[in-house]
């Protein structure tokens, strides 16, 4: 009985044992993850992509290519200028107009405007102003000598994007003149004697500070030459008053009561920097890669 059992136990390990090492000898099977062939497709780049960009996909650098391009693409959706891009001298030529038609006033003003990075544009305007006015219905005459001014600001070139040629801009303007004026003509009824009495009051000065808000645009006429139209909200923030007079007029603001403005200008740009402008198709920018 003893034999049995043990012949039993010695076959049992036996098998086991086979059965184990038939196990160890078959091959392992390996789990591999199916790739899409999408996501294997090597891509090209653009035509007209730049020689250095294409090198990089050669060699197999697509990530850096892609990147590149992705920041050429940003260049020409937001062109960089160069800090001084162009100077612009201009000559605001509305106030001699309107006097030939009737105004009673004028004022002729130069201007010099930095353009910078197309945006940023600080403004110097110095100009001479006089008036000749006798009111319909009042016994006077005011003249305004010809005096000078000067405004400063600054304005910004929503249209930065595009050809420093066309602008569209708001700023800010601060300005000042000192000037003289005389009030002659003057008609005095004297009570006493029945007769009319004439007065002049001459040689009275005064000096004013102002500013304004500016909009306007700017449009190429040819080669250099650009015209360009203004409106301004202004107020005067101090001026100074006389014993006998307050002044009617002010050099570079027009009437000391007047509220609204316009400029029409002819300027004459110089660009500066031209070697590192956008190219001309800047505002066109390329399709990414697909």
């Amino acid at each position: 009985m003893k034999h049995r059992i043990f012949i039993i136990l010695t076959l049992l390990l036996a098998g086991f044992s086979l059965s184990v090492h038939a196990q160890q000898s078959e091959p392992q099977k390996r789990h591999i993850t199916p790739v899409k062939p999408s996501t294997n497709k090597t891509l090209s780049p653009e035509r007209g992509t730049d020689d250095k960009i294409i090198e990089r996909y050669v060699m197999g650098d697509t990530l850096s290519a892609l990147e590149e391009i992705r920041k050429d693409s940003l260049r020409r959706i937001y062109p960089h200028y160069p800090k001084l891009t162009d100077v612009a001298f201009g000559i605001n030529i509305i106030d001699p107009l309107l006097m030939a038609f009737g105004q009673k006033y004028t004022s002729i003003d130069l201007s010099a405007t930095l353009n910078m990075w197309n945006r940023l544009q600080p403004v110097i305007e110095l100009g001479v102003g006089w008036a000749k006015n006798s009111p319909d219905g009042m016994n006077f005459t005011y003249k305004g000598k010809i005096s000078p001014f000067v405004r400063i600001g600054a304005n910004y070139n929503f249209l930065f994007k595009n050809d420093p040629k066309y602008q569209f801009y708001a700023g800010l303007r601060l300005g000042f003149s000192f000037f003289k004026y005389d009030i002659t003509n003057i008609s005095y009824h004297n009570g006493y004697w029945h007769e009319d009495v004439p007065l002049s009051i001459k040689g009275e000065s005064s000096h004013a500070l102002w500013g304004s808000l500016v909009a306007g645009m700017r449009v190429h006429v040819w080669q250099n030459i650009s015209a360009g139209w203004q409106v301004k909200y202004q107020g005067v923030f101090n001026y100074k008053k006389n014993t006998h007079s307050d002044p009617w007029f002010v050099p570079g603001f027009g009437k000391r009561d007047r509220k609204f403005a316009f400029g029409f200008s002819i300027y004459y740009t110089l660009p500066l920097m031209r070697d590192r402008w956008p190219v001309k198709d800047i505002n066109k920018p390329k399709k990414p890669p697909k």
